[in-house]
């Protein structure tokens, strides 16, 4: 069974922004600021900016009324959305957002990563492997 569902917690690091597509819906994006488990060698956390989105009015209207820096969480689904004219397509990747909630920074501590936690099911069979070289 195939799933995509994404779970983030980190802190809005741009404002709500609306846009209205050709097709009359509304999409509203913004981006969170995610901190890795791993720290670079220097002792400084490393981040990615994930760009967020969502179609759903109520969802938007919260996001928009955070302030920047604030922590949240978000669920949905990891998408690729491609754009542009069939000569110069931009292919971009963005969560698609259906449900966000403010988060106290002080309950969203780093889960623990175990051994079991990296391998959930055995490995899938492959018909076959393009020969290197």
């Amino acid at each position: 069974m195939d799933r995509n569902e994404v779970v983030l917690v980190g802190r809005l690091s741009m404002a709500a922004e609306d846009k209205t597509l050709p097709s009359g819906d509304t999409l509203t994006k913004w981006r969170l600021v995610v901190r890795r488990r791993r720290r670079h060698k220097r002792g400084e956390a490393l981040t990615d900016s994930i760009p967020c989105v969502t179609f759903d009015p109520e969802t938007a209207a919260f996001v928009r009324s955070l302030d920047l820096q604030d922590t949240l969480e978000v669920m949905g689904a990891f998408r690729c959305r491609i754009y542009g004219p069939a000569t110069a397509k931009v292919w971009r990747y963005e969560v698609e957002v259906f449900t966000a909630k403010a988060v106290e920074e002080a309950t969203c501590p780093a889960p623990e990563v175990t051994s079991v936690d990296l391998v959930t099911r055995p490995p899938r069979a492959v018909a076959s492997l393009a020969r290197a070289g």
